[in-house]
């Protein structure tokens, strides 16, 4: 992997935003901070020229994403109102946040799959999440009573995600935005989640990558209360499509720009493979467990004593995507109890 944006990298490691940069002309990458996070910031991106501007990602919405995401506009020549359409490439906070607050100060549409559409949590959380349930999901992975109060998702938490933004638009695989005088396609990339959209401009070399390639790090794929579907699955077929797009510089939507994605893609496909053998080892060693347990088992950046509360619920559920990967390709079994145990074959 090269790393291209040197200057954003430069940032990245003395902990400060980077600066707003003119990627390719019309093409701006904007730096939204992130309250609170170890990843401090979004990268938002402007395809901008006379006819308006369409921004991917706006970012948190807080006031100081508001000003950064202003500031942005004003080093590209725009305003507010100049704004014609936000496009995500999916709906995680940090990403979508913004949305609304732009089309209610602009008038802008705003586009996304379809896929992403059905989750978003104003639509899916009556029929999916309460906190009871929640807890009785927790319990089937073996969380341990005193644990869930950490871990559970209450309609408190979640209040203002209830309100983000639904989309006047929705982008398949394959479509072209809506972007005078650009030739930008989707690219259906699911996996960190169900509708997740990457960007290519051909014209421009670049892909923009939301979370689904990042330069350090692994985005999160993980299974989680409602979910039927094997997002590991998906991530790893996915990865394997955008190295058709190798001779393009990734920008993705958090740390910096960089060239040879399928290098990227192919290290990530590897750290997966990885962490399916490390379950199965630990299995083979335990015999038979939780999901609960066997995540406490396996290697953490952090550790897994060190993730707090919400912090451990995504290894958690990181865990269960790639038991319930290993799974389907006949590598494990369960049993389907309360709570339900994990064994390797071998063991039986």
């Amino acid at each position: 992997m090269l790393v291209t944006g040197v200057k954003q990298r430069d940032a990245w490691l003395s902990k400060t935003l980077p600066p707003v940069e003119l990627v390719r002309p019309g093409l701006w990458s904007v730096p939204v901070p992130i309250p609170d996070s170890p990843l401090r910031y979004t990268l938002c991106y402007f395809f901008a020229d006379d006819a308006g501007v369409v921004v991917v990602d706006p970012g948190w919405d807080t006031d100081a994403g508001r000003d950064a995401l202003s500031a942005g506009l004003a080093a590209a020549g725009a305003r507010l109102g100049d704004v014609t359409g936000v496009v995500v490439t999916h709906i995680h906070p940090d990403h979508h946040g913004l949305s609304g607050w732009l089309r209610d100060t602009s008038d802008a549409w705003i586009a996304m799959h379809p896929a992403e559409r059905d989750t978003l949590p104003g639509r899916i959380w009556n029929t999916t999440a309460t906190a009871p349930s929640d807890r009785d999901w927790l319990r089937t992975q073996g969380v341990p009573d005193d644990e869930t109060t950490a871990m559970i998702i209450s309609p408190d938490q979640i209040g203002p995600l209830l309100a983000m933004a639904e989309p006047d638009r929705l982008l398949h695989d394959g479509d072209r935005l809506p972007i005078p005088g650009r030739d930008v396609l989707a690219v259906w990339t699911p996996g960190h989640t169900p509708g997740h959209l990457c960007l290519h401009d051909a014209d421009a070399g670049v892909l923009l990558t939301g979370d689904h390639l990042l330069p350090r790090i692994s985005p999160n794929i993980g299974v989680h209360h409602g979910q039927d579907n094997e997002p590991l699955a998906d991530y790893l077929q996915s990865l394997e499509r955008v190295t058709a797009y190798a001779d393009s510089e990734a920008l993705p939507a958090h740390e910096y720009r960089f060239r040879h994605l399928d290098a990227r893609a192919r290290s990530l496909v590897d750290h997966h493979r990885q962490r399916c053998e490390e379950i199965i080892k630990t299995l083979e060693r335990l015999g038979e467990a939780t999901a609960w347990q066997v995540a406490a088992e396996l290697t953490w950046s952090r550790g897994w004593t060190a993730l707090p509360g919400m912090m451990r619920r995504m290894a958690l559920a990181e865990t269960i995507a790639h038991l319930q990967h290993l799974l389907a390709g006949g590598d494990l079994a369960h049993d389907g109890g309360r709570p339900e145990l994990w064994r390797h074959p071998r063991a039986d």
